[in-house]
């Protein structure tokens, strides 16, 4: 395929000179002249914020009422965001994306999210989640940098190219600032021993000649362990009506002796599953909410040299450090490891295999990670005979580290070997080797991943021509990107000498342009008809044109109707395409063996190991969406829009379970990769099944969001507002080519999610009461309901002067665990949700700002 011609020597002037943000106010034409913005959804520049998109609008006021300095936190409250999305919550070294977080609009993943900021898209991740999925890290925004959060609910290629096919995160910073502002904030979760702790400073000028502004953050909360949370701290949810899911790599472990698996006289009985494996509780090792620290820093300058030329100036800079971690190293047979009959501890006196054994004596793994995230954007704008122009240049960075030493648990195979031969580490009896031994098993470990994008851009926006006396307006631009992200896990994960932990290996490199128009055509005085249209062309998979279409039609002064159409796509990640070997952990039974040899009959984490696929075809969407808005005053509003998202082509992993059916009944499948079996068995025990990302089939989603805001005033006792934001999921199904499942109310698919929110504020006070509701759905396994769950949040300001400001909050008032639930074998193994419901309990907070 070739690729794309370098723009043109005169158009990569203008796009070198400059970068101005997509979302920023028009300089200042007098006062006599009605300032147009752009809005998310719409390239035109207007002077009314409602289009014909709908737009959930969460401003630094709601940000704050939340009582959230955390986005994850914030967001995962939203009820348009729903399963896909991922935090740092249940974060463990079993995950590939250590120390990010991310949104999953409609439940379509992070990957079918676009964020955005200040309307510009930024970096990648370094570190893929689920192995491949590209998502936006917003663990790198401050919250206290935000002025508004904008959410599009609705398809958005034609106007913003690849990844909005759910919908669009747009999250606008601070920017018109005078003075200085201080905030110091304090928070604990009682009694688990949790506690954050934020400080930041904003400051502001301004002159006739420009702007500038500058934004310093620091957060930084503590662990949250799993041996904080009582029951859902352990794998063994059976006492409560779960899953057993302990790890058949137990301590002790299990051994082959004359090519009989033989459990370690030492197993307690309560361990010893019917005399095959000696299972460990890993639970107690997870981190729920691993510490982190994240110290970040936005400067936003813009300077006027006249009336009709404006330069830009952004830069952000954000160092984030966490952690993670699990169990003690896990071993199988794959790590080959022996027993010679001569070692002193053996209690058989002959030559033996390893077979399941954990190195608990080494301590729990645990990786130290570093994140840097760097963005440059600088830019004119300007206006030219009533058209307004800009011009862009974006630079962007994200470099992630993961690291672990030797006092981190992290056990090499080879080095276990050898001490095992030396007759020095003793495997049998459940036994603490001396710290010396450990100091000769263990090694230190680096991972290392880079996330890099070019962008340029030149666009206009203003009225095109005049038709039957209405003003056409139009934006058009052109633009182009080079992205490229490598992942390189440590030579000895890729050597098989590192056991129990996930390696991803990824290298790729890309570069895109696109070129796209839009119209608004007032049709009559209340009917507003956008046209748009997206041309992409991808130096690796190649072009595709997404048009849209949608209206506002305003029937009466209090009632609106509005409804859009358009295409989208995806473009296959760079993950997916250039994977190296890459490894995951999953459980399974190995119902073949337990069929022939009466082995493999107990639930095992086994590895599966990837390989990208450069012959993936960009994911295909078809959206359309129809609302209503009735606004009888400024005082009560109420909308509803129902919509509909259909997406073929979804790359995805093929289903472990097929492969397993399919290719593991045969010892010498290549595919299904088994270990020599033992004398008088069939089959060997799993090594490695081998999996690949495809085109795999299509999802399709349908529901309705409702919202509504009501204003009054108490006489004599202040004003109250309230306001609701309610997702209803009315079906959400998969065709993975085999068979067409409907998720809807199933398995991490509530039907119902809202938040309902209140404020009321009178003279210096003010008093907040949030409400965020999480419906039923089926349990993994069908055979139950999982409860929903209502979380209250409390909060009340008080200002003391013109300087000072004291919050008081409170986050789940009532301390609500989170439902029970059978997990799924895989990432929900402790009684809960992990994705869906917060295990933290009651959170106290307070804050304080400081106006200078």
């Amino acid at each position: 395929m070739n690729r794309p011609q370098i723009l043109p020597s005169a158009c990569a002037i203008a796009i070198a000179l400059a970068f101005a943000p997509t979302v920023a106010h028009a300089a200042d034409k007098g006062a006599e002249k009605v300032e147009r913005i752009e809005v998310t959804g719409s390239r035109i520049k207007r002077t009314d914020i409602e289009g014909p998109s709908p737009i959930q609008s969460i401003s630094k006021d709601d940000i704050a009422n939340m009582g959230f300095d955390n986005l994850q936190q914030l967001l995962e409250r939203m009820p348009a965001n729903g399963a896909g999305a991922f935090s740092t919550r249940g974060n463990s070294q079993d995950s590939t994306a250590n120390g990010g977080a991310s949104i999953s609009l409609r439940g379509l993943g992070p990957d079918a999210t676009l964020v955005l900021i200040n309307g510009r898209r930024v970096a990648a991740s370094a570190f893929a989640e689920g192995i491949t999925n590209s998502f936006v890290d917003i663990n790198n925004i401050p919250v206290s940098a935000i002025e508004r959060i904008d959410i599009l609910k609705d398809g958005a290629s034609a106007i913003y190219g690849s990844d909005a096919i759910a919908g669009v995160v747009n999250i606008i910073l601070k920017k018109d600032i005078e003075g200085i502002e201080v905030n110091l904030g304090y928070g604990d979760a009682s009694g688990t021993g949790y506690n954050e702790s934020t400080a930041n400073m904003v400051w502001g000028m301004k002159s006739d000649k420009g702007s500038a502004s500058i934004i310093l953050d620091y957060f930084k909360n503590d662990t949250l362990a799993a041996t904080d949370l009582g029951r859902f701290g352990t794998a063994d949810q059976s006492p409560y009506g779960g899953e057993d899911s302990r790890s058949s790599r137990g301590f002790p472990g299990y051994f082959y002796v004359d090519g009989v698996p033989t459990v370690d006289p030492a197993c307690p009985a309560d361990r010893n599953i019917d005399g095959e494996v000696c299972v460990f509780d890993y639970g107690p090792y997870n981190l729920v909410v691993p510490a982190a620290e994240r110290v970040g820093a936005i400067g936003q300058f813009e300077y006027h040299f006249n009336d009709d030329l404006t330069a830009f100036l952004e830069l952000a800079a954000q160092h984030n450090t966490s952690e993670a971690g699990g169990a003690p190293t896990p071993l199988d047979e794959k790590a080959g490891l022996t027993v010679p009959g001569s070692h002193p501890n053996n209690p058989w006196g002959k030559d033996i295999k390893i077979g399941r054994f954990r190195t608990v004596d080494a301590g729990a793994r645990r990786w130290d990670i570093e994140s840097d995230t760097l963005r440059l954007v600088a830019g004119l704008r300007g206006v030219v005979k009533d058209w307004d122009w800009e011009a862009s240049m974006q630079k962007g960075r994200s470099e992630s580290t993961q690291t672990g030493d030797r006092s981190q648990g992290w056990v090499r195979t080879d080095y276990l070997q050898r001490e095992i031969d030396a007759g020095r580490y003793n495997p049998f009896g459940g036994t603490m080797n001396s710290q010396d031994v450990i100091d000769d098993i263990t090694t230190s470990l680096v991972r290392q991943g880079l996330s890099t994008m070019t962008s340029y851009a030149a666009n206009i926006s203003g009225q095109a021509f005049t038709l039957a006396d209405r003003d056409i307006m139009m934006a058009a631009g052109v633009e182009y990107r080079e992205e490229a992200i490598s992942d390189e896990p440590d030579e000895q994960f890729q050597r098989g000498l590192i056991f129990g932990t996930e390696a991803v290996s990824a290298k790729g490199d890309r570069d895109q342009w696109a070129a796209y128009t839009e119209f608004s055509i007032p049709v009559t005085d209340n009917f507003e008809l956008q046209l748009a249209g997206r041309y992409d062309h991808y130096s690796d998979f190649g072009s595709t044109t997404n048009p849209k279409v949608a209206f506002q039609w305003g029937i009466t002064d209090e009632l609106t109707a509005r409804a859009s159409w358009s295409t989208g796509f995806r473009a296959p990640s760079l993950a997916q395409i250039g994977l190296g070997p890459s490894e995951e952990s999953s459980f399974l039974i190995d119902k073949y063996r337990c069929a022939a040899d009466g082995q493999g009959c107990t639930l095992s984490d086994e590895t599966t190991e990837f390989a990208g696929n450069p012959k993936l075809k960009a994911e295909e969407s078809e959206t359309w969406n129809i609302g209503m808005i009735w606004a009888p005053s400024q005082k009560f509003d109420i909308g509803f829009d129902i919509y509909s998202i259909t997406q073929d082509n979804k790359i995805d992993k093929l289903l472990l379970q097929d492969i397993y059916d399919a290719n593991c009944n045969d010892q010498n499948s290549t595919v299904c990769v088994r270990l020599a079996p033992q004398v008088g068995q069939t089959f060997g025990a799993l090594d490695v099944i081998r999996s690949s990302f495809v085109n795999l089939g299509s999802q399709q989603v349908q529901g309705m969001d409702v919202s509504t805001h009501y204003g009054f005033e108490l006489d004599g006792y202040g004003d109250l507002k309230f306001g609701l934001e309610w997702s209803y999921l009315h079906n959400f199904e998969k065709d993975d080519t085999h068979q067409v499942v409907d998720y809807t109310g199933e398995y991490k698919y509530p039907k119902n999610r809202w938040l309902a929110t209140t404020n009321w504020t009178m003279d210096n006070f003010a008093a907040n009461l949030n409400l965020s509701y999480i419906g039923e759905f089926e349990d993994f396994n069908k055979t139950r309901t999982i409860d929903a769950q209502i979380l209250v949040d409390m909060s009340g300001t008080y200002r003391f002067n013109e300087m000072f400001k004291l919050t008081l909050g409170v986050n789940n008032v009532f301390d609500e665990e989170p439902p029970f639930a059978i997990g799924d074998g895989d990432t929900d193994l402790y009684g809960y949700v992990t994705s869906v419901h917060n295990p933290m309990g009651r959170y106290i907070y307070t804050k304080l700002t400081m106006n200078f």
